[in-house]
């Protein structure tokens, strides 16, 4: 079977795209146990951009390293260079420092549910640019009821009150309409070059960037012993492998026939951060705003009887 069709199979898009969102939602307890170990606060930015940016910047190493390993033409024309480029600002420098800074300012179990309205940005954008990817009465009332669990998590504990902050709960949003715009981006590119290449070269130099922001604003590690240096690699290997994984996924598929897997991303970081952290995944409202989430993902992914019965 040649590649292109592996990554088209049914059963090979659910078992590679369930994988990478058991490890995106590994890394939202293990990002909060780094901050710890390095000795991070929560509002030293810069010391958060200096951590992401080196986590990035190594998986990208570690991307093209196995490209070079594998006989694939890693250097790319200036043009080329300059889309990656464009690629890396929006889906790793954008993304990933409201991301992190998100992260600090609000729980792990919220972070991994917030996480989900990636796939209602995701259905959005491909409605406007793809004509084959519409927006029906089922999706959108599958993106009204997903964005209720996210609403739903924002209660705070005994009360009806919204809790939301713009540090964090708002900077995860902007987050992740930033990740679903810059993967249709990524997407396009991946047609024309090495996915693998594509991801690499894209972490390294968002990497870079975020490693130099955080430089530049005083970003320093009060500690880094032997186990930070573990998680900090362990972190980049999720980077490499699921992006890696991810691109070729986009590049063999429809986005929104893979977008919809990342609302398995607060399942595996809720259940994740209960177990690593201790915090509490069975009050009720994330429990509700998981099941609200999992009826989001079956409208959205699954086809009517009327539509099922005239499809060929």
């Amino acid at each position: 079977m040649a590649p292109s069709s592996i990554f088209a199979d049914r059963r090979a898009l659910v078992g590679f795209a369930t994988l990478c969102c058991l490890l995106w939602g590994s890394a939202v307890p293990a990002v909060k146990l780094g901050y710890g170990l390095i000795g991070i606060a929560s509002g030293d930015t810069a010391s958060l951009l200096l951590f992401a940016g080196l986590r990035f910047a190594l998986a990208g190493l570690l991307l093209l390293a196995y490209g070079l390993l594998t006989r694939r033409p890693i250097a790319l024309a200036p043009r080329r260079l300059g889309q990656v480029a464009l690629l890396g600002l929006g889906q790793t420098v954008l993304q990933y420092i409201c991301y992190y800074v998100g992260l600090a300012h609000t729980t792990a179990v919220k972070t991994s549910i917030l996480s989900s309205t990636l796939v209602f940005f995701s259905v959005l954008l491909a409605h406007l640019i793809y004509p084959d990817d519409r927006l029906n009465g089922r999706k959108a009332l599958g993106c009204l009821i997903g964005f209720a669990g996210v609403v739903a998590v924002n209660f705070a504990a005994g009360s009806l009150d919204i809790h939301f902050s713009l540090l964090g709960e708002g900077l995860l949003l902007v987050s992740t309409f930033a990740g679903s715009a810059a993967a249709i981006y990524g997407r396009r590119l991946s047609q024309q070059m090495d996915a693998t290449v594509m991801t690499g070269w894209q972490l390294l130099i968002g990497g870079a960037v975020l490693t130099a922001m955080g430089l530049a604003g005083g970003g320093h590690f009060a500690a880094f012993g032997a186990a930070a240096a573990a998680l900090m690699l362990y972190l980049a290997a999720v980077s490499a492998v699921a992006f890696a994984l991810w691109s070729l996924l986009l590049r063999h598929n429809a986005v929104g026939r893979v977008a919809v897997f990342n609302f398995e991303i607060p399942i595996f970081g809720a259940l994740l951060a209960a177990l690593v952290l201790g915090e509490s995944v069975l009050e009720w409202k994330n429990l509700v705003a998981l099941l609200l989430v999992s009826v989001g993902i079956y409208l959205v992914t699954t086809r009517g009887r009327t539509a099922a019965a005239v499809s060929p």
